[in-house]
């Protein structure tokens, strides 16, 4: 009697989407694991922007958010497993994307003279 055990197919990520509280990944057997953004303290405090840009990578093992230099693995989020990252790394980064904005260019914001009855203008 063999006790070999046949090799499962890895499962991969097709697509993820996300809301204000979860990141949702989209697996090709049709499962779609669903992840408390807190657990990904970098996913956490991602502008809807940042969040959008990310990459599968290696055939869909894996998330990539260049923005956010946050990499998540198909495997790690099937086991359940939350950042490893230390509080010390994830406070630098916090610093360093607040320097990168003080940095920035200031947003130029204009005043308006509205008419009474006349609606703001999107920007």
């Amino acid at each position: 009697m063999s006790t070999l055990k046949p090799e499962r197919k890895k499962t991969k990520a097709v697509k993820a989407s996300f809301d204000s509280m979860t990141l949702r990944v989209l697996l090709d057997d049709g499962l779609q694991i669903v992840v408390p953004l807190r657990l990904y303290p970098r996913l956490s405090f991602a502008t809807k922007t940042e969040l959008r840009n990310y990459r599968l990578v290696a055939g869909g093992e894996g998330l990539h958010w260049p923005d956010l230099d946050e990499d998540i693995s198909v495997a790690g989020l099937l086991a359940k497993k939350g950042s490893s990252e230390s509080p010390q790394s994830f406070v630098r980064w916090l610093f360093s994307r607040k320097e990168k904005k003080m940095v920035s260019k200031p947003e130029v914001q204009e005043i308006e003279i509205l008419k009474p009855g006349s609606r703001l203008t999107a920007a």
